[in-house]
């Protein structure tokens, strides 16, 4: 507030009603692990939205998106690196016993748990695919 740097001001707000608001819809308190998940959540929302504003040619509003973005970003933890991504894939795999597609479901209920925030989970689910697949 007193910096008066009103996108990012704008930006925490939202993180907290929409923290706020999952907290009074389950009636629950979250705890990090949650918080986390409404934080990919909004990421995830603002990449959608940002793709969407450029196809419609609204550069003003994909700019306001990635400034938000690039807000949301700093609060969640380090992001891993492909080669640790693909690291923590390759055990969760060995750890399961996984051979081919069908079990794609428990490897990746593995990995959420363990890689929360700090990787994104769809360049995951590919990888996981991928390594199953071959």
């Amino acid at each position: 507030m007193r910096a008066k740097d009103a996108a990012r001001l704008s930006t925490i707000r939202l993180i907290l009603a929409a923290i706020k608001q999952r907290e009074v819809d389950e009636r629950i308190e979250l705890d990090d692990a949650a918080v986390l998940g409404v934080l990919e959540k909004m990421i995830k929302q603002r990449r959608e939205s940002i793709v969407q504003f450029e196809k419609g040619g609204r550069a003003d509003l994909a700019d306001a998106e990635k400034a938000e973005l690039s807000v949301l970003s700093a609060y969640l933890p380090a992001q891993m690196s492909d080669a640790d991504i693909a690291q923590a894939v390759d055990a969760a795999i060995a750890q399961s016993g996984a051979t081919g597609a069908k079990d794609m479901g428990k490897v990746m209920g593995a990995l959420k748990s363990r890689l929360a925030g700090r990787a994104d989970m769809g360049k995951v689910s590919a990888l996981v695919r991928a390594r199953l697949a071959g």
